[in-house]
């Protein structure tokens, strides 16, 4: 099956300007949150990226009324005529997206019935629901295997005190999702606390609910009755904004990206600095450019306020261009390397090791993965042909592909397209050479 692919010919300064939409990270579980009531819900900055869509086209099974506009992003649901869809129906939409995995708690609480599909999504490491079924089942819902998933049944969920092993953010989301309609108070310990953790929250808290975030990464739930609709503006996509500021470096150009939150990207803007790269915060969002001389830093990922794990892929980019060592240690995902490959392929000097690299305990410690990497900067980049295996890496190798010399051809562009809204029309926009695109 043909996936779609680019031809791009590097040299080009990037200049020009991009507008972010809602987060893509952000913007499906918000549209979860709409079956919780039977109330008309309006969001705004609605990115068109395809788990917006494969959600939309689920919901729509499901006999909710969605619609979208593409001009302005804004998005209607009305679950009011809820129906749960078949097993099997649930299951494919899954293959397609870890999202449904979170509609558990809204079934419940309409149904009393949920399926938990296997998770979907991008192959960087395992994905594991265990901390969803331990949440689920201390909240009351009782476990049934069933083919390629799990079944849960409820009279009705209830509070309970969850500690999460690791600060999970789809094990915390679900919890949230579950919660709010819960008879009693529920208290998550060691949660996520990501801008789009805080996001849904707002969100829940427009509805009707009483959500308490307190110190030391605790969240406590108070369950209601009924929530009620809302209109909403979802935060921008900072995974985006640091994919473009990493493009503006490595070609010597000059972007600005439109939306683009400071409060969302402290952590990233420091190591951007860090390296020679320069921003401009405006009013209208950041202006990012090359400061001055590329330098080696070491990187270690975090769950926030660290760096973000999905701003490692294109910020190695930037490593490979850099003059010195760098070293960075991935503590997120264990499996989240493989491009490095396909980069090394186009000139780049990198090296992944099992060893624990950096300074920060990390969980994959003595555990046998690749999950630090050395990379030997300032290293021309040349022209290659690159199989794309997920969607962060797409962005990664689209940057290295604009800063080689010669034409690259990037096979697989859908898993670009999973989480990068018009990127192609953006690309042109900033004055780059792709010569082909197809899709």
């Amino acid at each position: 099956m043909d996936q779609g692919h680019m031809k791009i010919k590097g040299g080009r300064k990037l200049k020009g300007e991009i507008t972010l939409r809602g987060a893509k990270n952000a913007v499906p579980k918000i549209m979860v949150a709409a079956l919780l009531t039977d109330e008309n819900c309006v969001m705004q900055n609605v990115s068109h990226v395809v788990d917006t869509r494969i959600m939309s086209e689920m919901f729509t099974e499901m006999n909710c009324k969605v619609s979208y506009s593409f001009t302005d992003g804004a998005m209607e649901i009305c679950a009011k005529d809820l129906k749960p869809l078949s097993l099997e129906k649930v299951q494919n939409y899954s293959g397609l997206s870890r999202i449904p995995t979170l509609t558990a708690g809204p079934m419940l609480a309409r149904f009393g019935k949920a399926f938990l599909p296997r998770p979907g999504g991008c192959a960087i490491g395992q994905r594991p629901i265990d901390f969803h079924i331990m949440a689920l089942e201390k909240m009351g819902a009782g476990l049934h295997d069933v083919e390629d998933g799990l079944e849960f049944t409820c009279t009705k969920l209830h509070g309970a005190k969850i500690c999460l092993d690791y600060p999970s953010v789809g094990a915390t989301e679900q919890i949230l999702l579950s919660a709010v309609l819960a008879d009693g108070v529920t208290e998550i310990s060691n949660c996520a606390i990501e801008p789009e953790i805080t996001d849904l929250i707002l969100v829940l808290q427009k509805m009707g609910a009483n959500i308490y975030v307190d110190v030391d990464r605790v969240i406590r739930i108070v369950g209601v009755e009924k929530l009620h609709g809302f209109e909403h503006s979802v935060i921008p996509d900072r995974i985006e904004a640091a994919s473009w500021a990493c493009a503006a470096m490595v070609t010597d150009g000059e972007i600005l990206v439109r939306n683009a939150r400071q409060i969302d990207m402290l952590t990233f803007l420091n190591k951007y600095r860090e390296v020679g790269g320069a921003f401009h915060i405006t009013t209208e969002g950041i202006l990012f450019s090359r400061g001055g001389k590329f330098g080696s830093t070491i990187v270690e990922t975090d769950v926030h306020p660290g760096f973000m794990t999905d701003w490692q892929q294109p910020f190695v980019t930037v490593l490979t261009q850099a003059e010195g060592i760098s070293i960075v240690h991935e503590t997120v995902y264990e499996d989240r390397f493989g491009y490095v490959k396909s980069l090394n392929k186009m000139g780049a000097k990198i090296q992944v090791f099992k060893d624990c690299l950096g300074g920060k305990k990390c969980r994959f410690e003595q555990r046998n993965h690749m999950h630090s990497a050395v990379i030997s900067g300032c290293t021309p980049l040349h022209a290659a042909e690159i199989e794309i295996p997920d969607l962060r890496a797409g962005f990664t190798y689209a940057i290295a592909a604009l800063a080689a010399e010669g034409e690259s051809t990037l096979n697989g562009i859908m898993y670009i397209d999973r989480g990068y809204e018009n990127f192609y029309e953006k690309l042109m926009s900033l004055g780059a050479d792709v010569t082909e695109y197809v899709k």
